[in-house]
């Protein structure tokens, strides 16, 4: 069997956490920073897990992760 592509795209956006579980960043992080409370702000730096119903798909764009 040949190796599967990783998509370019996906691994720089997801990583998996120890359990499997793709982690995400949060958008809206990049311009237009001064109308965003600070609270706001910081909140979007955390890490976040991905919905459920996306978790198959991402795993399937990382395969070697």
């Amino acid at each position: 069997m040949p190796k599967i592509k990783t998509h370019s795209g996906a691994k720089k956006r997801f990583k998996l956490s120890k359990n499997g579980k793709p982690l995400r960043g949060h958008a809206f992080k990049s311009h237009i920073l001064n109308k965003k409370s600070t609270k706001r702000k910081r909140n979007l730096r955390k890490v976040a897990v991905a919905d459920a119903t996306n978790c198959a798909q991402i795993k399937k764009l990382i395969p070697y992760k």
